[in-house]
């Protein structure tokens, strides 16, 4: 089956939102029968009880891409895209936890 973007008109605000493709592919895979109403802003209001989470168009510090991140940058701190922190997280491996040991006599 073959699923191709289509243009969806959001139930609460009216906005116009695509339904991509891969979006297509998802609710099919999870046998979804309806398509999404709400766009993603109205769908994200929904989900955090009203309040939406702002979004800050920024440029990353790695590629300089232009992106929107969901908090507000500090000064002097690196911004990255998407892609850039997924491959800085592949590189860099998690710090490993403390152990905490109980010395027992």
């Amino acid at each position: 089956m073959e699923f191709v973007d289509r243009v969806l008109k959001c139930s609460d605000c009216g906005a116009e939102f695509v339904f991509t493709a891969g979006e297509q592919l998802f609710f099919h895979d999870k046998q979804f029968k309806n398509d999404p109403k709400h766009c993603k802003q109205c769908k994200a209001k929904r989900a955090s009880g009203g309040r939406v989470r702002a979004e800050t168009r920024t440029t990353c510090s790695a590629c300089g891409m232009e992106t929107t991140v969901p908090f507000k940058p500090t000064q002097g701190r690196p911004v990255l895209c998407r892609a850039c922190f997924q491959k800085q997280m592949k590189v860099e491996p998690p710090m490993p936890l403390k152990s905490t040991s109980v010395a027992t006599s």
